[in-house]
């Protein structure tokens, strides 16, 4: 996908300007904990984009994208993949002022976070984790702590400013005046990071009214902790009725809500259904939302859409309505790390062997159709539907023999196959399916309907 081309292009011009200054402690924060996680390409630009701003200064004059390439010896298409890691992870805003015939983009560098925010952040600090591993962790850990002074065994002689200086008469307020920074400009000083930046996706409205119902004051969702909540729901992939239990869980005495009570429930909860796994970060390869993006009108365009978007445990509990066992999770983690593949792509998997062996997750069918996919490279959902389509021989097969008995008399069962819709919509014929397949198919219809009215303004996917 060359989508770069509609973002940035090599002749667009643009400026760095610093939202505080970078010092060394903060590079090595950069370096060591935030590496990781982005790559040494995002890193890379990160640095150089920084370098570019003298000494002493907060902007850099303007070149085109033809520097940063020539500089980095990257493509464009390398460029704006590693800016969308820098603004993901809160190390990059990004702005752009356009005219008729010309892109002017602004490039504002953001600090990392400090070493113990880092390490108590909740989202950043369990990635890093599951990327370097237990021993790694640590090694960096102790490399940005150090031991304490008590000053308790000390006695404070520090003498205040009236003690050490006297003052004369001067012209206070004209001083004051000429301390002011002019209009436009501002002084140099070390910028406050707010790390990575999650849209307003939880529904705080339904998770009220569950723990209204459950005598839990509002004011224990404060700001902080709903911060919390966010993450733990964007990391685990927690629901408001499921988070509801895991606060409830954490309320004390005082009915306050201990965070790290709640951090280790939710963990808890996800490590039980994945297998003691953390969760991972991974860069969205398949669709980079965009105010640009067209709305899906026609009904396959949504169907695709959807399946690009819905994480595979919610697609599971719209096609079942029920939430998915431990097992089926398992499956599915399984095959999207052993065959590296796309959330959408396997969301395509889920459907298809759902509905083609009545409604159930047949490991070893689901395990033949994923290295298939593996090996043809599939990485869109229009992708695996297409070879669905195509191959549909093939699987037949297989889905014969994933449970055939070694011996079972001559008893022959017939059984009406089920297929998703968009594998029985041909333009030149038309099939009588099942009324079990319609019924399935209506279900899965109305929930992403449903799912699609529930979408605060704004977040429609």
């Amino acid at each position: 996908m060359n989508r770069h081309w509609n973002e940035m292009q090599p002749a667009d011009g643009y400026t760095v300007s610093l939202f505080g200054c970078i010092d060394s402690l903060e590079r090595k924060v950069i370096a060591l904990l935030y590496q990781p996680l982005v790559g040494a390409q995002a890193v890379s630009l990160y640095m150089t984009m920084c370098a570019e701003v003298e000494d002493g200064k907060l902007s850099s004059g303007g070149a085109p994208h033809y520097h940063l390439m020539n500089t980095l010896g990257c493509s464009p298409q390398q460029i704006y993949e590693d800016r969308l890691k820098l603004e993901g992870i809160g190390l990059l805003k990004t702005y752009v002022k356009r005219t008729d015939s010309t892109r002017e983009f602004l490039y504002e560098i953001q600090p990392p976070l400090p070493p113990d925010q880092f390490f108590s952040d909740g989202l950043l600090n369990v990635f890093l984790y599951r990327k370097i591993g237990r021993p790694h962790f640590l090694r960096l850990k102790q490399m940005f702590c150090d031991k304490e002074v008590k000053t308790a065994d000390f006695l404070d002689v520090t003498h205040d400013f009236p003690d050490v200086f006297t003052t004369s008469y001067t012209d206070g307020k004209e001083a004051e005046m000429d301390s002011v920074a002019q209009p436009g400009s501002r002084f140099a000083k070390n910028g406050e990071s707010s790390g990575p930046v999650l849209a307003h996706t939880f529904d705080f409205s339904a998770l009220e009214l569950t723990l209204k119902d459950a005598l839990i004051p509002k004011s224990a969702l404060t700001p902080y902790i709903k911060e919390t909540i966010k993450k733990l729901s964007f990391l685990y992939g927690i629901q408001p009725l499921e988070m509801k239990n895991l606060v409830l869980s954490a309320i004390n005495e005082h009915d306050e809500i201990d965070v790290e009570e709640l951090r280790k429930s939710a963990r808890d909860a996800y490590q039980f259904e994945s297998g003691g796994r953390l969760p991972d970060m991974t860069p969205r390869n398949q669709s980079v939302p965009s105010p640009a993006v067209i709305e899906p009108k026609t009904q396959e365009e949504k169907l695709i859409h959807y399946l690009e978007t819905v994480s595979p445990r919610q697609l599971l509990i719209d096609i079942s309505g029920s939430v998915p066992s431990k097992s089926d999770m398992q499956i599915i983690e399984q095959v999207m790390l052993q065959y590296n593949l796309e959330p959408g792509v396997a969301n395509v998997l889920i459907q298809y062997v759902m509905l083609k062996t009545d409604m159930k997750l047949s490991k070893s069918y689901v395990d033949k159709i994923a290295s298939h996919w593996a090996r043809k490279k599939v990485k869109t959902v229009v992708d695996a539907m297409n070879l669905a389509k195509s191959e549909q021989r093939q699987y037949d097969e297989w889905a014969k023999n994933k449970d055939k008995p070694k011996a079972s008399g001559n008893r022959k069962t017939t059984r009406q196959e089920k297929l998703p819709a968009w594998f029985t919509e041909q333009k030149e014929e038309k099939e009588t399916v099942d009324h079990s397949f319609e019924e399935e198919k209506r279900k899965l219809e109305e929930a992403l309907r449903k799912r699609t009215e529930r979408a605060p303004a704004g977040e429609k996917d």
